[in-house]
């Protein structure tokens, strides 16, 4: 999965690790695909970051379709192989355009016909550009969503950046991955 992590070998676990890689195989992932098999290097890390990750990915109170256009906003701006990889068929399952993810992917100005999916790629585009958003942009998303989706979208794209890194510096793959979907 990756040559710059020595390989993971469960008959070696420490009970630290297995009680991770249990938690996560008995959640709602049911899969180790992604960053957690560079995590489970550091099984603390890794039970703090699944946790946070199964919360962002499940719990902000955003429909699936904003919380996937959000992840995709985040791999694209990263460039993350792994996590475009697998989360692209999801957001396009969740009902994300094929076209919209196709600009986010190309890094072209994307074209929006539901208002709320311009507003999640906004507040991101502007907190990963600018490291804020405009007064104008939060005021829109905490109308729409509240304060307290908005917190969580938050902490969404800085889990998923958070993956994104570890996707890139591990140059880890998903299971499965045989394209890239980004030039290295």
């Amino acid at each position: 999965m990756s040559e710059r992590l020595p390989p993971f070998d469960l008959s070696h676990a420490t009970p630290a690790q297995r009680a991770v890689l249990d938690e996560i195989l008995s959640g709602p992932r049911g899969n180790l695909n992604g960053p957690f098999l560079g995590w489970i290097h550091s099984p603390a890390l890794a039970q703090h970051a699944q946790r946070l990750g199964a919360f962002c990915r499940y719990q902000t109170g955003l429909p699936l379709r904003l919380s996937e256009l959000a992840i995709l906003v985040t791999a694209a701006r990263w460039r993350a192989q792994a996590e475009w990889h697998i989360h692209y068929p999801i957001a396009l399952e969740a009902g994300v355009p094929p076209a919209l993810a196709e600009a986010l992917r190309q890094g072209n100005p994307p074209e929006f016909d539901d208002p709320d999916d311009a507003l999640i790629h906004a507040f991101a585009s502007e907190l990963y550009d600018m490291k804020r958003v405009s007064d104008a942009t939060y005021a829109k998303a905490v109308a729409r969503f509240g304060h307290e989706v908005v917190i969580n979208l938050v902490g969404l794209l800085g889990y998923y950046a958070l993956v994104a890194m570890t996707l890139n510096v591990f140059e880890m793959r998903a299971q499965g991955q045989d394209t890239l979907p980004f030039e290295e």
